[in-house]
């Protein structure tokens, strides 16, 4: 298909280009479903391993099965046992889930045992379910990191069974997440899957749920894609373990086996089979057709799959040899797919859904919304992560590095697709495991930093002769440290923006006490010398000896670069010094000013200068929880899961010491709390929100004195009233509200008044009248409004006790200070971005959605600097090099952005995935559809190539979908507005 052209909506379109013709079929489905018997409850047994991709061991102990003194588990004997099982009966079903392990199973069997699973899966014995890297939590990741992990499993899949269409995955499987967004259920809609199942829902809903047999639901995920975002949705009855008393698991359960021998003294048929069915017959009901799901595993389990599949074959045997007195029971091996497409021939009409399942709790004290902000380190850690991956997928497509290079991208892409996992980003894992994933993350980032760096050599040379540039990235900025900057006269920093929109930011380089000239091209510009704050300096693991920052600003244009030329001088400098400010304390820049109380030395009061409105009655603070460890209501704890405060919070410190720092480009009032809890108000020249920079830790605690802390900033607006009413952002996407004390789907009954009312924050929150207060996340965060006019977030948290969900660990994060050897909690640093301003201009236009989403996604995908030193002079320089480049022809409207520029296959397809990042009612003109050309958007996309429209996951056509997607009938109650999205 060709296509000069395409009408975005609020969506992601998705295109592969590739030179040679694409093939015009796949081979046919083959699925294969076992009969089922009408008037009968269709009992579909789902044997199933749940392979967490690090836990309680590492990805790597997890699949060799090292460390057997923490989890007897080894997942290349799980599939190993499965296929040779599989393969002795082909009445066997089983299906699997994580990419990650599948991966590294077939990369040592031989050609052999490969061929064996390709059977498996053409017989329709085993399928693969969901396909993505990992299965990924819903709460804390962001919507890119969500797609590219699903893309990078379908990829796999793709590869390793070449496209054969039976091993597409078409079922979402997200059994093990505390929670689940609205956005992931649109996003599996959008990748062509039929339905979506889960264990894990608030026992309060499940109860009425149960109750009023509402298991099953058509959750409608967007307002403004309609269908295309539906997906029939189903909770289990429990857990996703198997009933109770029958776990036919060697390794990890005691359940007695089915003794089919009726000489043997031991023999038990009558009794499992009764029990079996009493077991279906307290369940069915709750079902609306005459089709029952039961899940058979557990985690970890089918090491020894013969002991599972000898007795569910019995299993099935004796109970179904029961009909024949009568019973109306029929059990039958099963996946979900063929038990949804039972579940759509059955032609009911469904409930439907709208909002979402968080929080999540298992108790009337247990709610699962510490994990929120549990390891914030590592949460910022995966976000720039992310950073990094777009802009080297970019400058490998755009610099058409060879294929080698682009197979560099696989180390930083399966990091971030492990970091998705429900036990990696949550911060739910134990200690030495998170370990492993920063140290995976790292050397991904690193492999992906040299790839980037070829790229940026390849695109700037104006010359042959040009000599290669040792680019390198500076990973420890967030603590001022860089050694490029710090130790060269001379050095380059080309800054890559990978928006498809120009972008603008300010550059801050730690730098000696010596005075720098930045030039763009041959043309200097202004800068501005900062002191590094004192809290930073103090961070025991820095190794810089940098006590100054060098401060620039830059634009860069659209998927482009843009270098700066830096010179150290031979004048010295001086630390800058605090400026006395006549008792006022104000920062400003040319949109607006900050004021601080003089007395407080708390943030008090906001001035804009672009509507002359001044707003006053602000604040901002930070108080900790003592996190609870057990009491008279609840033995429940609070820990890397759970967020149970014992109490209400307390202020840290009401009068913090208060210093000014002011320049051209940016000022700012650095304030102490404590020794443990240091900020920065910040505002820039150029830029409409205060920044709000905070550094937490170590976080005191100590054992028998208190149970740990759980930090929080408040930010306040005293007079904003608004009903209980705030919102949050669903996975980075669209918005959601929130109201306090209330669920929309059942009357709530809350226990825990403070941690019920936590919710997921992955960028942003806000609440709102005529004036909206908004706070952006550099990560993700537990955020709430306990009352009208406040915004909490939870920033760090420290607790010395386990929640007892399973790590069998405190949330007790620490490092060695190498100084004195002795061990200290993490310290955490980063950014919020403040915003209260008028929801609508003198025009109508919905200002302030148009400056949140445009400062969200320069924090999600800020321009990333890339550091070098260099001999030649200036004018050498631009005799050598490009100093702007601009990967995109074509200006793209102000509403569209370019998600993904990736090479695939081996270079022989681009995938690219424009995105409309307006929801329907942000913006009069900015909502409204786009007309984006494709072709000739940059050279690798000329009317000689071929371009194909694909579902949101890349590995099936998006006709394809369209047409053979089940569709499910609803009542309409809660249905959202659809719309015919254009080809």
């Amino acid at each position: 298909m060709r296509t000069s052209a395409t009408t975005l909506y609020f969506l992601l379109s998705v295109y592969l280009v590739r030179a040679n013709p694409i093939e015009t079929s796949y081979k046919a489905s083959c699925e294969v479903c076992h009969p089922t018997k009408e008037g009968y409850t269709n009992v579909h047994l789902i044997p199933h391993t749940h392979d967490d991709v690090g836990w309680l061991k590492t990805v790597d102990q997890y699949f060799y099965g090292q460390r057997p003194d923490i989890q007897k588990a080894a997942v290349q004997i799980i599939i190993d046992s499965v296929v040779d099982e599989l393969s002795k009966y082909p009445d066997r079903r089983f299906i699997y889930v994580e990419t990650a392990f599948l991966k590294q199973w077939w990369d040592i069997q031989s050609d052999e045992r490969r061929a064996k699973m390709r059977t498996l899966i053409e017989k329709g014995q085993l399928e693969l379910i969901s396909g993505a890297w990992s299965m990924h939590d819903e709460a804390v990741t962001h919507y890119h990191s969500i797609i590219d992990q699903f893309t990078l499993g379908f990829g796999t899949i793709d590869q390793m069974f070449d496209g054969l269409s039976c091993a597409k995955p078409k079922i979402g499987w997200q059994i093990d997440p505390f929670g689940h967004a609205r956005e992931t259920a649109s996003i599996l809609a959008q990748m062509g899957f039929d339905g979506l199942f889960f264990a894990r829902l608030d026992h309060q809903d499940r109860a009425r749920r149960i109750r009023d047999k509402e298991m099953e639901f058509v959750w409608r995920a967007s307002e403004s894609l309609g269908n295309a975002s539906s997906i029939f949705t189903q909770a289990f009855y429990k857990h996703y373990s198997a009933p109770s008393g029958y776990c036919f698991d060697l390794v990890h359960c005691n359940d007695q086996p089915i003794n089919e021998n009726p000489n043997s003294g031991d023999y038990n048929v009558p009794n499992r089979v009764n029990s079996f069915i009493e077991f279906v017959n307290s369940q069915k009901d709750t079902y609306q057709t005459e089709h029952m799901l039961v899940t058979m595993g557990d985690d970890f389990t089918y090491q020894q799959a013969a002991s599972w599949f000898d007795n569910i074959d019995r299993l099935i045997k004796h109970v179904n040899a029961e009909q024949k007195n009568g019973s109306m029971i029929n059990l039958l091996y099963s996946t979900p797919s063929c038990y949804l497409q039972a579940v759509h021939r059955a032609d009911k009409v469904w409930k439907t859904k709208s909002d979402d399942l968080f929080p999540y709790a298992d108790g009337d004290h247990s709610f699962w919304t510490g994990y929120y902000t549990s390891r914030p380190t590592l949460k910022y850690m995966e976000r720039r992560g992310n950073n990094l991956l777009q802009v080297c997928k970019q400058l490998s497509v755009l610099a058409e590095l060879k294929q080698e290079k682009w197979e560099d991208l696989d180390s930083l892409r399966e990091a971030m697709g492990v970091m998705q996992h429900h036990d990696a980003i949550t911060g739910t894992e134990k200690q030495h495991v998170a370990d492993d994933y920063a140290k995976m993350l790292h050397k991904g980032m690193l492999d992906c930093a040299a790839t980037a760096a070829k790229a940026i050599n390849k695109l700037s040379a104006k010359i042959t002769e040009a000599p290669t540039v040792n680019y390198e990235s500076c990973l420890l900025l967030n603590v001022s440290q860089c050694e490029i900057s710090e130790s060269n006269d001379r050095f380059v920093v080309t800054l890559y923006n990978p928006l498809a929109q120009e972008a603008s930011t300010y550059v801050r380089l730690p730098v000696q006490n010596f005075k720098y000239t930045v030039s763009q091209g041959s043309v200097p510009i202004a800068t501005q010398m900062l002191k590094i704050p004192d809290h930073v300096l103090r961070v025991p693991y820095r190794t810089s000896t940098a006590v100054q920052e060098l401060v620039f600003k830059a634009t860069i244009p659209p998927l482009g670069f843009q270098t700066f030329y830096v010179t150290k001088t031979a004048e010295e400098s001086a630390v800058p010094a605090p400026v006395e400010d006549d008792g006022k304390f104000t920062i400003q820049g040319n949109l607006i000013q900050a004021n601080v109380d003089p007395t407080t030395g708390l943030f008090e009061s906001l001035y804009s200068k672009q509507n002359g409105l001044n707003y006053t009655g602000l604040s901002q603070n930070f108080y900790y929880y003592l996190g609870s460890n057990g009491d008279m209501e609840s033995s429940q704890s609070s820990g890397a899961y759970i967020f149970r405060p014992n109490g209400n919070a307390t202020v840290i410190n009401a009068t913090p010491e208060i210093t000014t720092f002011k320049g051209e480009l940016v000022q700012e009032i650095h304030q102490k709390f404590s020794d443990w809890v240091s900020q920065i108000i910040r505002v820039y020249a150029d830029n409409e929100f205060v920044e709000f920079e905070w550094m937490i830790g170590p976080i005191p605690a100590q054992l028998l004195v208190d149970p740990g802390k759980e930090v929080v900033t408040r930010y306040l607006a005293q007079d904003l009233v608004t009903n209980g009413v705030f919102y949050t952002d669903s996975n980075g996407r669209g918005s959601i509200e929130r109201k306090r004390d209330y669920r929309p789907t059942w009357d709530l009954d809350l226990k825990e008044e403070i941690a019920g009312n936590y919710f997921p924050v992955t960028t942003f929150i806000t609440t709102k009248n005529e004036t909206e207060m908004t706070v952006l996340t550099d990560r993700a965060q537990g955020g709430t409004s306990l009352q009208d006019g406040t915004l909490e977030l939870m920033l760090h948290r420290r607790l010395l006790h386990d929640d007892g969900r399973g790590v069998g660990e405190a949330l007790n994060e620490k490092y060695e200070d190498p100084n004195s050897g002795v061990s200290q909690g993490m310290i955490a640093r980063g950014r919020h971005l403040f915003s209260f301003a008028p929801i609508s201009d003198a025009l109508g236009t919905t200002a302030t959605a148009k400056a949140r989403r445009w400062s969200r996604d320069n924090m999600i995908l800020a321009p990333w600097a890339f550091f070098a030193p260099t001999d030649l002079s200036d004018a050498q320089w631009l005799e050598n090099y490009e100093v702007v480049y601009q990967g995109i022809n074509n200006k793209l409207p102000e509403n569209v952005n370019i998600l993904t520029l990736e090479p695939m296959k081996g270079g022989e397809e681009v995938l690219v995935r424009f995105e409309h990042f307006y929801e329907p009612n942000d913006d009069p003109a900015l909502s409204a559809n786009s007309l984006v050309p494709i072709y000739n958007l940059t050279k690798r996309f000329g009317t000689d190539k071929m371009i194909e429209e694909m579902s949101l996951g890349a590995n099936r056509r998006l006709a394809e979908v369209s047409s053979s997607r089940l569709q499910f009938r609803t009542d309409g109650a809660g249905a959202e507005k659809e719309r015919n999205i254009a080809p």
